[in-house]
């Protein structure tokens, strides 16, 4: 058996994955805020806390996933713990990467099922310092700036032609650490 697969994963299942469902919802509901899930997680190397725990939260059977070559030592891990197989990005609701892929490449769903896009599940150094990002759109009572040490130079170019897909495009949840932060594709990202 690989050393890990040997990881735990939850503590306390049902407990523990409510508690990151209710991160991950806050978050999606209130773009830009700084969430906790997975503090109490050892995360297979080299996925963070706050990953770990969403894919577990987000993660079954049911639900098809593709993980980047970076993430390599930690698929046995997720396969395990989220009873899945891994398959091409193009075929995948949700993605994890340790670097932002092209969002043109990814599934975007259509204009009369736009809720068959991914969700890119992406990895970054930091959040709450690095690149400040004004934010605005729903969830927002006024713009505000998040912080993300990890993006790509030009994530807000990419993120406006995201925006204009809208309904259709893709959600991006950032991890880092035990802390997340969600962008739904309504949002509009520009650099502050």
């Amino acid at each position: 058996m690989s050393a890990t697969i040997d990881l735990p994963g939850f503590a306390d299942p049902a407990r523990d994955a409510q508690r990151a469902f209710r991160a991950v919802l806050a978050a999606m509901a209130e773009p830009g805020s700084l969430r906790m899930a997975g503090d109490d997680l050892i995360a297979p190397a080299p996925l963070a806390p706050a990953t770990a725990a969403v894919l577990l939260t987000l993660v079954d059977g049911d639900m098809s996933l593709a993980m980047d070559a970076a993430t390599y030592p930690a698929h046995p891990w997720v396969i395990f713990h989220c009873g899945t197989t891994l398959t091409e990005p193009a075929k995948a609701r949700f993605i994890v990467a340790l670097d932002c892929p092209d969002l043109s490449t990814l599934p975007s769903g259509s204009d009369e099922a736009p809720e068959e896009s991914s969700t890119l599940i992406l990895q970054v150094r930091a959040l709450g310092s690095g690149t400040p990002y004004c934010l605005s759109g729903p969830g927002l009572r006024s713009p505000m700036i998040l912080r993300a040490d990890g993006l790509p130079a030009d994530f807000a170019a990419h993120w406006a032609a995201n925006h204009a897909l809208f309904p259709r495009g893709i959600d991006i949840i950032l991890c880092a650490g035990a802390t997340l932060v969600a962008l739904p594709r309504s949002m509009t990202v520009e650099n502050a």
